[in-house]
């Protein structure tokens, strides 16, 4: 996954539209260093499709609306699971991430906790489809 898509969809975990994206990105007045200027509008949307490249300068500007650190715009990587292109949230992110650091019978517990909620979650799908035919 390349920046743009990260940056993407970080937008789109965040709730934005890529317009108050824009729009936010703008108000830090980042200049560009080629131009001296503030990007418009038409050349962010430019970068976030992809269709201009992203000029480095912007980057601790990026992160700063983001409300992510610029390291993670390089860093991380949004897990698919194959079959449901599932995209992890942040907070699946962190848990994957801490659960190095975290002791086998803990993990274990999870784990049983974890199957638990399915079931559970199975059980009650069941019972609304069973009430709805």
């Amino acid at each position: 996954m390349d920046i743009i898509e990260k940056i993407n969809y970080l937008i789109k975990e965040k709730g934005m539209s890529k317009k108050e994206f824009a729009h936010a990105l703008q108000n830090l007045e980042p200049s560009l260093k080629s131009t001296g200027s503030v990007p418009n509008i038409q050349t962010i949307y430019g970068y976030l499709n992809g269709k201009r490249e992203l000029k480095v300068e912007l980057i601790p500007y990026i992160a700063e609306v983001l409300g992510v650190q610029e390291q993670e715009l390089f860093s991380f990587d949004i897990e698919y699971a194959a079959s449901y292109d599932l995209r992890y949230s942040k907070e699946a992110r962190e848990i994957i991430d801490l659960l190095y650091y975290t002791p086998k019978p803990v993990r274990d517990e999870m784990i049983g906790r974890l199957r638990e909620f399915k079931r559970l979650s199975g059980e009650t799908t069941d019972a609304i489809k069973s009430h709805t035919s």
